[in-house]
């Protein structure tokens, strides 16, 4: 393999440029010449790629964000968008992938190699962590720090006035942000969506705490099936109308921002280790890290594969967050 194609697709999340330079920096010491493709799919269809080289990679492992862009493309989901890719691609002489985002990416690439014969490996980058076949995504560590700091000083103000705070993290899907940050900020309450019918335990041990304790933080996943953090919050003043009640939904800055210690590595691991796997003859596979080790995992199995919370540190919060 001469020449590999190195893109990001999909949603941003913090570490993506530490995956992109480890990408470009193994390709080099392999003697292949990487190139990168701007805006992901919608710059493969419109021939929006370059030779990259180890000074175009320089200063970035520390950003947020991702410096090849990143755009969702409604051409490449038709076969003809596809096959316009494939051939600029072909044009360029590349004859792999490596595809960094979550499970839209995943598709895509999967379509590439059934339709055009391009293989792929895929780096797991999501801020949601939801994405089989690894522990960790790109992005979830660098998240959970910044909802914490959120949640840390949310609850210097909720302490001086009393009040009762519902504060929404991102997960429409996957309760991971929620859950750590809940636990990390010492939330009295986590609402996610694989864990139903929380509100009446809510409200059951606030009950319980209203005497002893003056305010409260609960975390809420933005996709929990109980309704997001404003109508829980008009929910809880049904039940209490004398409470002073705040909603702060934190939103996108958790996919912005300095990516931790913890992404910039991981995030390094699997864009050299992607490289890897297209020269020793993998693809159509995501590559992770299980238990501190790199596996690769079929796209197939990835993209439908459901990953589960961590049941202890649910026991965990309901032991020590109320």
């Amino acid at each position: 393999m001469k020449r590999i194609g190195i893109f990001t697709s999909g949603g941003d999340s913090p570490g993506m440029n530490a995956c992109i330079r480890a990408a470009v920096r193994t390709c080099l010491a392999y003697n292949i010449e990487p190139y990168g493709i701007r805006r992901g799919y919608e710059g493969m269809i419109e021939d929006d790629i370059q030779l990259l080289n180890a000074g175009s990679v320089s200063n970035i492992i520390q950003y947020g964000g991702t410096v090849l862009k990143t755009a969702r493309s409604a051409e490449f989901r038709t076969p003809e968008g596809r096959a316009k890719a494939a051939e600029n691609l072909k044009k360029h002489g590349i004859e792999g992938l490596v595809c960094i985002g979550g499970n839209g990416s995943y598709t895509g690439a999967l379509y590439l190699q059934k339709e055009h014969g391009i293989p792929s490996i895929g780096c797991p980058g999501t801020i949601d962590n939801d994405l089989a076949g690894t522990d960790y995504t790109i992005g979830f560590d660098t998240a959970v720090n910044t909802a914490m700091d959120a949640i840390d000083r949310i609850r210097d103000t909720a302490e001086s006035h009393g009040r009762v705070f519902f504060v929404e993290v991102m997960g429409r899907d996957s309760g991971y942000i929620g859950l750590y940050a809940g636990l990390a900020g010492g939330a009295e309450g986590i609402l996610i969506p694989e864990k139903g019918n929380q509100f009446d335990v809510l409200i059951k041990y606030y009950e319980q705490k209203s005497r002893k304790k003056e305010f409260s933080i609960y975390v809420v996943a933005e996709g929990d099936e109980e309704g997001k953090a404003l109508e829980l919050s008009r929910r809880f003043l049904q039940h209490y109308p004398q409470s002073d009640t705040r909603v702060v939904v934190l939103g996108h800055i958790q996919r912005g921002g300095k990516p931790t210690a913890s992404d910039r590595i991981l995030a390094s691991r699997l864009g050299a280790h992607a490289v890897k796997g297209l020269t020793e003859g993998k693809n159509n596979c995501a590559v992770g890290v299980i238990r501190d080790e790199i596996v690769y995992t079929s796209f197939e199995e990835a993209i439908k594969g459901k990953k589960e919370l961590n049941d202890n540190l649910w026991v965990l919060n309901e032991m020590i967050c109320r």
